[in-house]
């Protein structure tokens, strides 16, 4: 073959194993200590934007997540969900044009998408649609078993009769349900009629939901919700309480872990739907507490300061706070997680890159508080298949030009030798 074809060939085979290795390579790897110890922080302080061919969670599953985070800086241009896994390897979640942002499950095994009803599993990456498509899910339980979600009973279009009489109503009351999100089953909740529901939260136990939306036409116009807790198993609802234009539950996680309050979302400023985008991110939120047993008042509230998204969870007694700033440059929006201290100190714990529009961390490593994780950074080399085929292919086609050159020389040089 000669020196040449000899090296050439030793070059595309060392090629080929750098891919395999590559291909194994899950991002970084824990180490000793954190791999023997289930409770280390394993959510990081920081993450990083993902590669272009940064490989989606079907082609290469890296495990369950330690957080998600979603942005348009990926190969597809548009809001994209990010995981970082528990050993800090980074993959990608598509998302379809005009898909909300999805929940992750307690473990951070499972990420459950909107509307379509469909359950990707992370550790797998094999995805299935159990539910039922159209619902919008709000709240995973606290065991993971069950999911809060909301579907909407409005008609899609509007008839009329031959005197132009309007034959339907479009804006019928919304369904609570509790779903099964693995084998599908669900059931209608009583809290009452809404025109739309808008937030949902499990008490620590799983005994008790709280729901927040619209109870009529009028009131979403004016932004004015109503709270209802209620049991999910049935029976009528334990209280309810009007919160105004000002006030909304703080998210799936608002119940405060001793089960015996609420957290809800206050804010001075404009409200109403009239306000304007730069208003409404001049607003100074606060946490309040209502009694969980009454709905009344209770407790101090805390300042949270501007930019407020909603409670993802508790370090202990304090509140850990998603912020999502808003600003004129996408370079600059980005999604941080902080814990609020009762005398008015804020602690980041979790910062993502420019241009992030959202995060989301797993139950499960909220409730035992497992943040100051290292930073990982996204491994080039855990990409797509298609990205090392099309990476070997020059090497490949150089390979056989030059194998080729070769065999002519000898068929050439085969009668002048003899």
């Amino acid at each position: 073959m000669g020196m040449m074809g000899r090296q050439l060939g030793r070059g595309v085979a060392a090629a080929g194993a750098l891919a395999l290795v590559a291909l194994s390579a899950p991002g970084v790897t824990p180490t000793a200590s954190a791999a023997a110890d289930p409770t280390a922080n394993v959510v990081p302080t920081r993450v990083h934007n993902p590669w272009l061919w940064q490989a989606t969670v079907g082609q290469r599953p890296a495990g369950p997540a330690a957080l998600v985070f979603f942005t348009d800086r990926t190969r597809y241009f548009e809001s994209t969900g990010v995981v970082v896994a528990r050993d800090g390897a980074y993959r990608l979640i598509p998302i379809g044009i005009g898909e909300g942002h999805g929940l992750l499950s307690p473990d951070g095994r499972h990420y459950l998408r909107p509307q379509s009803g469909e359950l990707l599993d992370l550790t797998t990456g094999r995805q299935s649609r159990p539910m039922t498509v159209g619902v919008d899910a709000l709240a995973w339980s606290p065991d993971g078993r069950r999911v809060l979600g909301t579907r909407s009973n409005d008609d899609g279009v509007i008839t009329y009769g031959p005197e132009n009489q309007q034959l339907n109503d479009p804006e019928k009351s919304d369904d609570l349900l509790v779903i099964d999100p693995f084998q599908g089953a669900e059931r209608v909740v009583d809290i009452g009629t809404f025109t739309q529901h808008t937030a949902a939260a499990w008490s620590p136990g799983g005994d008790l939901i709280a729901a927040t939306g619209w109870p009529d036409v009028p009131a979403r116009f004016a932004e004015r919700q109503r709270l209802v807790v209620v049991d999910p198993t049935g029976g009528a609802p334990r209280w309810q309480v009007d919160l105004g234009d000002r006030r909304i539950l703080a998210g799936p996680a608002a119940w405060h872990p001793d089960g015996r309050r609420l957290a809800l979302l206050a804010f001075d400023g404009c409200a109403g739907p009239r306000c304007t985008s730069e208003q409404i991110a001049a607003r100074t939120w606060r946490v309040e507490f209502l009694d969980a047993a009454t709905g009344q008042a209770v407790g101090t509230a805390l300042p949270a300061g501007t930019s407020v998204s909603g409670i993802l969870g508790w370090r202990g007694a304090d509140p850990v706070v998603r912020y999502l700033s808003d600003t004129e440059q996408d370079t600059d929006r980005r999604a941080t997680l902080a814990a609020l201290s009762p005398d008015g100190r804020r602690e980041v714990l979790v910062t993502t890159p420019g241009g992030s529009t959202d995060l989301i961390v797993p139950g499960d490593l909220l409730i035992r508080a497992a943040f100051g994780g290292p930073e990982p950074r996204p491994s080039p080399f855990a990409a797509s298949l298609w990205v090392y085929l099309t990476l070997a292919a020059p090497t490949l086609l150089a390979f056989v030009l030059v194998m080729r050159r070769m065999r002519r020389r000898r068929i050439a040089s085969g009668p002048a030798s003899a």
